[in-house]
């Protein structure tokens, strides 16, 4: 440094020398316990400099002519099948971050995705474009009162009174379009942020025990630093003392964790920095009051120090400069904080004074694992069980996040996971190639649902919308696991056998037993199921939006889903199947209630009064009135319409453009009609289809769902028998082919007039032969399986000598196999005669 150091409290860092023997010292102790050590570069830039020297020498000693950690610095801890080293030691107060993936603010946060990166860069143009607006709103105010007091000739002030005033409405015309566009990209968001991506650092191919962040331009920085900061300081509020003044009496008694993890910044200038910081994985509300207590900024940490915040004697100011070394950062911040204590005059609310308690913190830092691939995971995990089991309140929706994430690794622990997802996905291709890693961060919304696509049946395409609906159908099979049936009575009494996955999720949400399981519990399973499916939706609504649509019964028994793809459910509701519809109007649920315009929202209206405060609809209302519409009679509700807006609302999650009328003018929402102000138009919203199925110029919203779908229509008229609110089993999903022609036949238990079914019949019987050539395909290729399988064994049993099967086992399975056949010839014969009557229709 240019200038001598004043003595003090607060202390200096280390030389790059002394980092280097810490980094040594760290790489053989990890080789030695068989564990993957953090990157050299982030032990040297993001630990050693934020360690004085003699701190360094208490942690390194030597062993055999090398060094190593002092066996009283460190220790390696288990978690689950993974193991992790912890480094203990004294850090610099200022120089942990907090860190944005704190579990309790992950309720403020989307899941990632690039077009919600590009949505945060274009709100970050938006919001520069406004403040330009509104200072030239501001410089147009002033010149319009300096004209309105000027003296002088009073035609000439008229006149530049007159341009003064239209400056000032076009700059508040611009101020007007720049606060649309900046509020528009604001509710395309969702009003969050897509949360920060992280993965373990690679060298030479390698992982390494440490975080990157992927790159971002320095304005995009900025902007998600502060806004994770703003959400930890909403979450902090509900602390029952002030944190701050508590570390500036006592201190931090207790230690933290932190994990090394890496910034990339693209400059201002187009040069790229790489700069090493540690996160606060536990105790980040710690971490963000001391640097409240140090008077900094945490976005000039992961970005860069402006020079001019911190100049040195005899060294010009120059706010342009940005000092990204961390060594030279926190040095710069002691040299001021010393001298600015050794002064006698300085005040005692001055940071150097108020920080004294802090100068140093205890920390835990991980410096390697064993498995760094999992290593975000199991942080997260430990951020959890750290918060879960504490005395600070938790947000509710973060509070159930957490369960759920719990609950995965519960089931994941047991060696589980996979087998609950292959029973819950009977058809899937593949499910016992799961990457449960990537399974448990997609069902977490921490990941892409890529890792899903094993569980989907062999004839369906990998769209999102199909792998979104198996992550919704694999949490709804992990909260509400199915129990088996129970015995026929036998006149004892007989202790209920409840499966392999029941106790899982009673053990993780610390339930009743099975017998005492009532309506308080199935609202709070329900709640939990809720908020964990919100997290995969950037749209977010509320959580309470799903309450009634499980009963007791679906906590007690199992949700008891209907196994169909939705490929095959949209056939089979094309072709007239009403327990078809009843299971697709379950998929697209959250879709409904997680959109920019939800059509089911928590229970509206009143009880007492409707002219209060409007008709009272509860959630399980809206799902039962949309599942009746199907059968129901109505002039403005056809299939048409049905169909075309559940394809809609299946594929609104992944819009990424703004919908538009046919005609390519902007369209409005349906109850805004007579509206003065309009809301804007965001990715996500869906056009109103008319009763052909076409999409009208208006958006679908809840007032348009309310008068299609209202409440009063009769909920036990439901098609087939199947209640709006219950779920098909596979021998009802089996069976729906068969009833499909009574249904169709009458309607309400009104005879349809022949005219109308002959057209429904049109309409339906293309889906039917469509779902009559799936189920060949699919027969076909089982057969062919079967047959190599058989051929497969008849070689095997040659080759080893073994003797032959039993024949009354050989008996067995030819009869049954005969039967097949004998099915088959029969099928084949009513298809031919479906082949003439096509000639006829």
């Amino acid at each position: 440094m240019a200038a001598k150091r004043p003595e003090g409290i607060y202390p200096y860092t280390s030389t790059e020398a002394w980092s280097e023997r810490l980094a040594e010292a760290v790489e053989n102790t990890c080789h030695q316990e068989g564990l993957v050590p953090a990157p050299r570069a982030a032990i040297v830039e993001g630990l050693g400099s934020a360690l004085g020297d003699t701190e360094i020498k208490k942690l390194v000693t030597s062993l055999r002519g090398q060094k190593v950690l002092a066996p009283h610095a460190y220790r390696v801890v288990k978690a689950g099948d993974d193991r992790v080293l912890l480094l203990t030691c004294d850090v610099h107060g200022a120089a942990v971050v907090p860190w944005d993936l704190n579990d309790r603010t992950v309720s403020f946060w989307t899941p990632p995705s690039p077009e919600a990166m590009d949505r945060v860069k274009a709100l970050v143009d938006a919001e520069y474009a406004l403040e330009e607006a509104q200072k030239a709103v501001r410089l147009a105010m002033k010149e319009r009162d300096a004209h309105r007091r000027a003296v002088g000739d009073d035609t000439y002030a008229a006149a530049a009174l007159a341009a003064a005033e239209d400056k000032l409405s076009t700059a508040s015309a611009l101020e007007g379009d720049a606060q649309r566009s900046r509020d528009a990209l604001l509710a395309s968001l969702g009003s969050r942020r897509p949360r920060p991506v992280v993965r373990s650092v690679e060298e030479s191919g390698e992982p390494k025990a440490a975080l990157v962040l992927a790159a971002q331009p320095y304005e995009v920085a900025v902007h998600m630093q502060r806004y994770a900061v703003e959400n930890l300081r909403r979450a902090g509020r509900t602390r029952g003392y002030d944190l701050v003044e508590s570390l500036v009496a006592a201190g931090q008694l207790s230690r933290g964790m932190c994990v090394l993890q890496q910034w990339q910044v693209e400059g201002r200038n187009g040069e790229n920095s790489r700069l090493w910081r540690m996160v606060a994985v536990t105790a980040n509300n710690r971490a963000l009051a001391r640097l409240d207590i140090f008077g900094l900024q945490v976005e000039h940490l992961v970005t860069g120090m402006p020079q001019s915040r911190y100049p040195l004697p005899r060294e010009s100011s120059d706010s342009s400069l940005l000092l990204l070394n961390q060594r030279e950062v926190l040095n710069r911040v002691s040299w001021h904080l010393n001298e600015a204590r050794a002064k006698e005059d300085t005040d005692q609310e001055h940071p150097a004074h108020r920080a004294a308690k802090v100068t140093t913190v205890p920390t835990e830092i991980v410096v390697g694992c064993s498995n760094p691939d999992a290593l975000e995971h199991l942080l997260r995990a430990l951020n959890v069980n750290d918060h879960l089991r504490g005395i600070q309140p938790y947000d509710e929706d973060a509070r159930l996040i957490a369960l759920f994430a719990t609950l995965v690794d519960a089931y994941a622990r047991d060696g589980l996971l996979a087998m609950a997802l292959a029973d819950a996905f009977p058809s899937a291709r593949g499910a016992d190639r799961l990457d449960l890693d990537g399974v448990r961060s997609a069902l977490t919304g921490n990941g892409p649902f890529d890792p899903l696509t094993p569980l989907l049946p062999v004839d369906e395409e990998a769209t999102s919308a199909a792998l979104r609906d198996l992550a919704l159908r694999s949490i709804t099979a992990l909260v509400f696991p199915d129990v088996p049936p129970a015995p026929a009575g036998s006149g004892r009494r007989q202790v209920r056998d409840t499966g392999r996955y029941w106790p899982i999720v009673r053990a993780s949400l610390q339930e009743p037993a099975w017998s005492q399981v009532g309506g308080k519990t199935g609202e709070a399973r329900t709640r939990l199921w809720s908020a964990a499916v919100a997290q995969l939706y950037m749209q977010r609504g509320n959580i309470l939006s799903a309450q009634g649509l499980f009963t007791v019964a679906d906590t007690k028994e199992g949700a008891r889903q209907d196994p169909r793809s939705l490929k095959d459910l949209f056939l089979g509701a094309q072709a007239g199947d009403a327990t078809a519809w009843a299971a697709l109007v379950r998929r697209i649920v959250p879709n409904l209630i997680h959109a920019p315009e939800p059509m089911i929202t928590p229970g509206q209206g009143s009880e007492v009064s409707a002219q209060r405060k409007g008709v009272r609809r509860t959630p399980s209302n809206a799902v039962a009135a949309l599942t009746v519409a199907y059968t129901r009679e109505s002039l403005s509700v056809t299939r048409e319409l049905l169909l075309a807006f559940a394809v809609a609302a299946l594929g609104q999650p992944d819009a990424t453009q703004a919908p538009l009328a046919a005609d390519g003018s902007m369209p409005v929402c349906y109850g805004e009609q007579t509206w003065s102000s309009k809301s804007p138009i965001v990715p996500g919203m869906v056009l109103a289809p008319g009763t052909d199925g076409q999409p009208t110029a208006f958006v679908a919203d809840k007032a348009w769902f309310d008068e299609l779908f209202p409440s009063d229509w009769d909920r036990s008229a439901s098609a087939g028998g199947i209640q709006a609110g219950t779920n098909t089993s596979d021998s009802e999903a089996g069976s729906a082919d068969e009833s499909t022609a009574d249904t169709a036949r009458v309607v309400g238990g009104v005879s349809q007039d022949p005219r109308a079914r002959l057209s429904a019949l049109r309409n339906e019987l293309s889906a039917r032969i469509e779902l009559v050539e799936g189920a060949y395909e699919r027969a076909v290729g089982a057969a062919d399986t079967l047959l190599s399988d058989f051929e497969t064994a008849q070689r095997l049993r040659k080759e080893l000598g073994e003797e032959p099967l039993p024949a009354d086992r050989r008996i067995e399975m030819m009869e049954r196999l005969t039967k097949a056949r004998g099915a088959a010839e029969a099928s084949v014969s009513a298809l031919a005669q479906v082949e003439g009557l096509i000639l006829q229709l």
